[in-house]
């Protein structure tokens, strides 16, 4: 029996959560996971296998230093690419006009080399105890919404560690 071979690319800026999620995905739960982390530098490459499926995950590094390179790359990095999953940091309001712009610049690549994948955002660190002003992330979310071409499939989620990794569907 051969696997179903899965390539997900993780991206957003530097500490929006990115290998935290990588770590739910693949079931490390531990605390300590989440404590020791260090900031992904380049590109993590993992893959692991659930069920019937091979799972290959590259979480890109957020730093800036890095971004540049990664435009210039984009349509090498999501060659046989499955899934695009974005990820903002809610909690951190100042950095959501430079987070949508790295997500329009990628999306402006995937448009233009005609890369049609399957796309999630997620607005992460959206904890149980987070105390946002509700037109906050609605605002986010139609900003999101206004930048995506009608082309793209797209999902936009709430997502949060605290709940062994809790995805639910923004509406």
């Amino acid at each position: 029996m051969s696997l179903e071979k899965v390539k997900i690319l993780i991206l957003g800026l530097k500490s929006s959560g990115k290998t935290s999620i990588v770590y739910s995905l693949q079931k490390k739960i531990n605390l300590l996971n989440f404590v020791n982390l260090k900031p992904t530098r380049g590109i993590n490459k993992i893959d692991f296998e659930e069920g019937d499926t091979k799972f290959y995950i590259w979480d890109f590094g957020g730093q800036e230093s890095y971004r540049k390179d990664y435009l210039e790359r984009m349509d090498r990095y999501f060659n046989e690419a499955k899934k695009f999953i974005y990820v903002i940091d809610i909690q951190e309001q100042e950095l959501y006009d430079n987070s949508l712009g790295f997500l329009e610049d990628i999306i402006l690549i995937l448009k233009n080399k005609e890369l049609y994948v399957s796309i999630s955002i997620f607005l992460h660190k959206y904890d149980p105890d987070l105390e946002i002003e509700e037109e906050i992330p609605i605002n986010l979310v139609k900003k999101i919404e206004a930048l995506i071409p009608k082309e793209f499939k797209y999902k936009i989620f709430k997502t949060s560690i605290y709940t062994v990794f809790r995805k639910l569907p923004f509406s």
